[in-house]
């Protein structure tokens, strides 16, 4: 390693030591060292000092001691004229920057500092990162879909630089965090001023103005290893190799470099990320430490996205249809409001509808563009609201009319990771807006129908062959053309509901998450979806499909080993296989004996209550208390990381819904306790579910938050309606 970035890092781990101790005194002699502290909706502590120490800090106490463990790995700066081995001890020192700038971010929690509150633009800045957040992303990170995070710290030589660095991130589908100072301007700011959308539904979130904000990244990145990896707190060296093997992450400090920008580098290189700066910089080539370089430079801002990637080696997958806007799924998130949208389509406000048919290859031609309507040209630049009915035909050789719903549900994507393009709904309750600032550009009707031709070829390119789009204009052909649909739409439903575990022979696994969860395995049967909520037996089917190597596989069923628990011979040898030999067997119907393992992107997590003789279930993003003591949080740190926790098990929401939810413990009636937001979500699928049940008044017998958070109110709840699984066997 570098000398001068030795000494820089060394430097700037003393200076961040002093700061974060300082404060810290502060706050003991204020509040006491029994004062207990957390950051919001983590249950992981401080994360870094956790995951590195297994240590976890609760009270100011907690952090003093922790604050000792930094000083520890401090060392003083190598002295001018004697040459000594400086890497390990500027690791060391980047390590306790880390932990000294965790607890220095703590103590501004405490004083009310975070999240941030820009002083120049008013701005809040997003601050710690919730495991909520994480989870909600986990699909992403797993599917490819977000191939891996930047860190921007500091601020590009002018705005216009700023827009282009961003805008090319979110193209090719990178996370970015921005935190950092140079020169007294920082990237969020400039990018305020481009107009550019932050948030994480495009892709850009605003940590803070100050380096040390940075931390908050990185500790998102190491919790991954705990979540999903089921890396033990306290493991280092097996949380280090976590973030720099599978957590693809790498930092772009912008302008002048300062000594605690070093030390926070050191910090993370030691996570395996290395740094590409604008600044000229001794570079530092494979130490071995990160995959490829630890520190290298890019003069050139058109070239730096493209040389980070390089470095990191990132695998990056673009497709961009031949539209006028910037086009992938960073933008899917952007929202048009009223005042900035030049025309929209649907809403209630027109008729408008999207369809998928299947066709034979000599019945359509690849790439024809049809638009049916009188005068559309002059009735969309007008402006306004139009109607429009989305017909898309495809053909292939491998083609099947069960992928038809699959590749439909995909029209929403393909519209909506357009810049400047909005679209929610599906089939004929859809809408559609197109901003005035894409307009500008030179967006055109045309490009809607561009759009589904390209994406449809990328995403389904093993089975489709021709793809062919009409879009009809006319009000009287819309309507037309949507009752065709509609009765399509409902043939489909039917032949979908009729399929049941016992109908099928083929399960299909989902090894998307073993990118980050190399133990889990998700069995998706054709009555229990993904647990991520993301994917079902359709889904899987298609996608094996289109892709037979990749993330879902068949699962010969073979003989029934248990009909009541769902356990079969064919998924014992899969599950053994495709683990490494970590689990030996799986039961898909009961929450007791060996159910299904988690990655940690469960939408939903189930738990029996034992005093109730039943379970409970809450959603991710629920940071309430539950009935039995724990927090979704909490419970999230027993279900994650490949594991069989029985009595505790992470689940999509329709999965509470099947017939056979819990069908080896009782099913449906063992439900105890629900958020009330989960319960007003699945309303109207739970009572016809209750009604086969026998009990159509079963959601107004299941306690939520508004009635009990403990275990003792919430069995007066339930004695005072008659909850059924009071009287049920014992689960135990």
């Amino acid at each position: 390693m570098s000398k001068i970035i030795a000494s820089g890092a060394i430097r700037g781990a003393h200076k961040v030591f002093n700061e974060a101790e300082k404060l810290l005194f502060k706050h003991i002699a204020e509040k006491g060292g029994d004062y207990v502290f957390e950051f919001p909706d983590t249950a992981f502590y401080l994360p870094m000092i956790y995951a590195m120490t297994g240590f976890a800090v609760k009270t100011l106490n907690d952090m003093k001691e922790a604050l000792m463990m930094a000083k520890e790995l401090l060392h003083p700066e190598p002295v001018e004229k004697e040459w000594t081995p400086y890497l390990g001890e500027a690791l060391d020192s980047g390590m306790a920057t880390l932990f000294a700038e965790e607890i220095w971010l703590a103590m501004r929690y405490l004083e009310g500092l975070e999240p941030e509150k820009d002083p120049v633009t008013g701005l809040i800045y997003n601050g710690f990162i919730t495991d909520t957040i994480q989870r909600n992303l986990g699909i992403q990170l797993v599917d490819g879909r977000m191939p891996g995070f930047a860190a921007i710290v500091g601020a590009a030589p002018d705005d216009d630089t700023a827009a282009r660095i961003v805008r090319e991130l979110q193209e090719k589908n990178i996370l970015v965090f921005l935190s950092g100072m140079s020169n007294g301007e920082t990237i969020t700011r400039q990018l305020q001023r481009k107009k550019v959308e932050l948030g994480w539904d495009v892709y850009v979130v605003p940590l803070g103005t100050t380096t040390e904000h940075t931390l908050y990244a990185l500790d998102w990145a190491v919790r991954a290893a705990m979540i999903y990896g089921g890396v033990k707190p306290g493991d280092y060296k097996g949380c280090l190799k976590y973030t720099k093997d599978r957590v693809f992450a790498f930092a772009l400090p912008l302008g002048p470099l300062d000594d605690v920008k070093w030390a926070t580098g050191a910090g993370a290189i030691n996570m395996g990320f290395p740094a590409i700066c604008d600044s000229d910089v001794p570079v530092i080539h494979p130490t071995g430490v990160c995959t490829y370089e630890e520190v290298d430079k890019e003069y050139d801002h058109a070239k730096i996205v493209s040389k980070a990637i390089e470095v990191r080696g990132l695998k990056i997958v673009s497709h961009k249809p031949p539209i006028p806007i910037a086009y992938g799924p960073a933008f899917e998130g952007e929202r048009i409001r009223k005042e900035d949208t030049f025309i929209e389509f649907g809403g209630n406000k027109t008729p408008a509808y999207e369809f998928i048919r299947s066709r034979e290859l000599d019945e359509i031609e690849d790439g024809k563009i049809i638009i049916k309507g009188d005068n559309w040209k002059e009735r969309y630049e007008a402006g306004g609201a139009m109607p429009l009915g989305i017909y898309v035909e495809v053909a292939g050789r491998e083609m099947q009319p069960d992928y038809e719903p699959i590749m439909e549900r995909k029209l929403h994507h393909n519209i909506n990771e357009g810049q400047g393009i909005w679209h929610m709904g599906q089939r004929d309750v859809n809408w559609l807006r197109i901003s005035k600032a894409a307009k500008a550009e030179g967006f055109t009707l045309e490009d809607i129908a561009k759009i589904q031709h390209t994406m449809t070829h990328s995403r389904f390119k093993a089975i489709v062959d021709k793809v062919q789009v009409t879009l009809f204009t006319d009000e009287a052909d819309v309507v037309k053309t949507r009752e065709e649909a509609r009765k399509v739409w409902k043939d489909r439903d039917q032949r979908l509901g009729s399929l049941t575990d016992e109908s099928v022979d083929l399960f299909y696994s989902c090894l998307l998450c073993q990118s980050f969860a190399p133990s889990h395995t998700c069995v998706i049967t054709p009555e229990r979806l993904g647990l991520c909520g993301a994917y079902n037996w359709l889904d899987c089917k298609a996608a094996f499909g289109i892709d037979p190597s990749g993330g879902n596989q068949p699962i010969t069923k073979g003989e029934v080993l248990d009909e009541k628990y769902g356990r079969w011979t064919g998924v014992d040898v899969y599950i053994k296989a495709s683990t490494g030999g970590a689990l030996d067997t799986m039961n898909a119907y009961t929450i007791m004996e060996n159910p299904m393992t988690s990655c940690g992107c469960f939408e939903c997590i189930m738990c029996v209550v034992p005093e109730a003789n039943g379970v409970m279930v809450v959603q991710r993003g629920h940071t309430g208390m539950t009935p039995i003591g724990m927090k979704f949080s909490s419970l999230a740190g027993t279900v994650g990381g490949g594991v069989q926790t029985p009595g505790f098990m992470g689940i999509g929401v329709n999965f509470i819904t099947s017939r056979k939810f819990l069908y080896g413990d009782g099913g449906l009636k063992r439900v105890v306790w629900m958020t009330k937001a989960l319960k007003e979500r699945i309303r109207d699928a739970f009572i016809e579910r209750a009604q086969e049940e026998g009990v159509p008044d079963f959601l107004d017998k299941i306690a939520d938050e508004t009635v009990a958070e403990d275990s003792e109110k919430l069995l007066e709840f339930l004695a005072s309606v008659d909850h059924p699984a009071l009287t049920m066997p014992s689960m135990f």
